[in-house]
């Protein structure tokens, strides 16, 4: 029985979980607290539940109450001692945003803030946020631009605190339209959910930089799931319950698919390793395998850490955001 780094036992009855057999995989959390966005479920759910078996204090950001209960009662239910709790947010909104920064600025302090929250599912024809952004852009990127700089006076106070976004392997498939990253100028789901993660791991490497250059004691890096599927994902009532048909679809891409209790691994991983940056550049965690496997420091798409693009994405936030972050 081998286990695998930041992951778990491979006889692990519960995969995902970080505990088999008695024992506690690597990666402890405790005494941590960590907010994720999107938590009720997806990679998002997955997330959390390590890393409340982890040890830390986890914060679900949902912008679905009742969904939000379901996860916390779901961890609750694997981690009795849990550590967990909830605030109602919906990262499409810049006004939803503000009113949770308010809330968690009372916070003593915040280790990690993982921005996982996402549109997956785009729209056929382009729509727009309540704030008058192009709607994936807003869920996927301008909500957790704002949700960063809203919460960066708690992460400074926070020794050792860092910044996750989520990447995904459809930032090496796409070029984006510096010039109209809202897609004002033709809209296409796939190139609005692709652009959105080039901006969120771009944001992520750029904004590393900046903290950096101020002096500031937050670090930021960005992490991708590969290809994780629902079908393939351990079922948990109220959070994960695929379809018979989804179940044995997503079976016949079991050689180059893992579950999201796996594909939560590099994110664990990027959330908690301490060697995390230890050199310098971009810090960037995948599957060793890209599509699935366990989780490795891994090279991003040259795009993302393209200065040019990264200016270009930093001042497109700021416009639709009103916020100036760091510059």
């Amino acid at each position: 029985m081998s286990t695998h780094p930041f992951g778990t036992t491979n006889h692990d009855p519960h995969p995902g979980d970080s505990t088999a057999h008695g024992r506690r995989a690597v990666g402890d959390a405790s005494g941590k607290r960590i907010l994720v966005t999107g938590a009720n479920a997806g990679i998002g759910f997955w997330t959390s539940l390590q890393l409340a078996q982890r040890g830390a204090e986890v914060i679900l950001a949902c912008r679905n109450q009742s969904k939000a209960d379901a996860a916390v009662q779901a961890i609750r239910t694997r981690v009795p001692n849990a550590k967990v709790s909830s605030v109602t947010m919906d990262v499409a909104s810049l006004e939803s945003v503000a009113g949770s920064v308010e809330r968690l600025s009372e916070l003593e302090g915040l280790d990690v803030l993982i921005a996982n929250a996402g549109v997956v599912h785009t729209p056929k024809a382009r729509k727009q946020s309540a704030d008058g952004l192009e709607l994936v852009a807003a869920t996927n990127f301008f909500g957790h631009f704002a949700l960063v700089a809203g919460l960066l006076p708690v992460l400074e106070r926070t020794p050792g605190s860092r910044v996750l976004t989520l990447g995904s392997l459809s930032t090496l498939m796409v070029k984006p339209r510096l010039d109209d990253l809202q897609l004002s100028k033709g809209y296409s789901g796939w190139q609005a959910y692709a652009q959105s993660k080039i901006m969120m791991q771009s944001f992520g490497f750029e904004l590393d930089r900046r903290l950096q250059a101020a002096g500031s004691p937050v670090r930021a890096l960005s992490a991708h799931p590969g290809y994780s599927i629902s079908g393939r994902t351990p079922v948990v009532p109220g959070v994960n319950e695929p379809s018979r048909g989804k179940l044995f679809a997503d079976s016949l891409q079991a050689p180059f698919t893992q579950g999201k209790n796996r594909g939560a691994l590099p994110i664990v991983r990027a959330a908690l390793d301490p060697q995390a940056f230890r050199n310098d550049g971009a810090v960037f965690f995948g599957p060793k395998g890209w599509l699935k496997g366990a989780p490795v420091r891994s090279k991003p798409a040259r795009i993302t850490t393209d200065p040019r693009a990264a200016a270009a994405i930093w001042k497109e936030a700021e416009n639709a955001t009103g916020i100036t972050l760091l510059s």
